[in-house]
């Protein structure tokens, strides 16, 4: 690694050594890109459970990429080998160059995790938020190393997607930017830069959007779920991973886009509360595949990992496939 760490303070050093706080969803897959990409890294979490968890769906994760010839065994087992984890967090923060929040979304919890660390760490350690929604201003704005902080927010899978959001704080280094998008793009990540801190930032504003008018129409009777999801998967969905919107309309013509977002833009959901029909099934505890049903039904018998099993496979396969055709 030559990336360095550092904030306005000028201080660099090498990022070797990173720190990973939260070890659920997102943060075992965190965890796993960086020590694919040589880094030693620090997992912790309160729950030893959860840690033990972890390290078995990273293997997982290995094993599956291993299958796809992806990733070769030995570097396999050279990553997992740079992986500890810890349910002390003075012990994994305290000599990162690098750490990645990866807790709930909860706002009060994130800024008492900021604040800890920004007193144990080094001056030089920049400190990376994976919230999806929250502003980082809000999260560690008021620090005394304010310009160190950074959002970067990581999609799931993360050790699969390739894009990772990094949104500056009002108060954030430009070189804590460069370092960071630096830094991940070595660990084989995508950094996209967001110009503006916006709640939601960049994708989830875009994908909240388009869930807004599905459950519009989901409402409306216009279509069955899984004749909504089947639609979407068949027309730009399957297009957006080789070609994205403002290109598409490019290609299109602005000119006929534009007649067709005049006639339809009156027709369009605009609500500013979730529809009845997600409110009502999360009052009823229909949260999904965690509790049997959702939108879809799962049966009781199955894996609580066979449906992102099965995604992971197919991105695997898409991946590879669109990495072919770069070269």
């Amino acid at each position: 690694m030559v990336a360095k760490a550092g904030s306005g303070t000028g201080l660099k050093n090498p990022i070797r050594k990173v720190a990973v706080i939260g070890a659920g969803l997102m943060g075992h897959g965190i965890a796993q890109v960086f020590a694919l990409g040589g880094c030693k890294v620090t997992l912790h979490d309160v729950d030893g459970a959860i840690l033990e968890n972890a390290v078995k769906r990273i293997k997982e994760n290995f094993q599956l990429l291993g299958e796809a010839r992806q990733v070769r065994p030995a570097s396999a087992e050279r990553a997992l080998a740079r992986i500890r984890t810890t349910t002390d967090l003075e012990e994994a923060a305290a000599d990162a160059h690098f750490v990645t929040e990866a807790v709930s979304e909860d706002l009060e919890l994130k800024r008492r995790i900021f604040e800890w660390l920004d007193r144990v760490t080094a001056r030089h350690a920049i400190l990376a938020s994976n919230t999806s929604t929250l502003k980082i201003t809000d999260i560690g704005g008021h620090l005394r190393g304010s310009d160190r902080v950074v959002t970067t927010h990581w999609f799931n899978p993360p050790y699969l997607v390739p894009v990772v959001e990094i949104v500056r704080a009002e108060t954030t280094s430009p070189e804590t930017v460069d370092l960071t998008a630096e830094f991940l793009t070595k660990m084989g990540k995508e950094p996209v830069r967001i110009l503006k801190e916006v709640p939601g930032f960049l994708i989830n504003r875009i994908q909240t959007a388009m869930f807004r008018e599905v459950l519009s129409l989901l409402e409306m009777g216009v279509a069955e779920p899984a004749e909504i999801d089947r639609a979407v998967m068949g027309s730009f969905g399957l297009r957006l991973p080789i070609i994205g919107p403002l290109k598409t309309v490019d290609l299109g013509g602005l000119d006929i886009w534009y007649k067709g977002m005049k006639y339809l833009y009156p027709f369009f959901d605009n609500s500013r509360e979730p529809q009845k029909v997600m409110r009502e099934k999360v009052e009823a505890g229909l949260l999904g595949r965690k509790t049997g049903k959702g939108f879809f039904e799962y049966p009781p018998a199955s894996s609580g990992n066979e449906e992102e099993r099965e995604r992971d496979k197919k991105m695997i396969k898409l991946l590879s496939l669109l990495h072919s055709k770069k070269r």
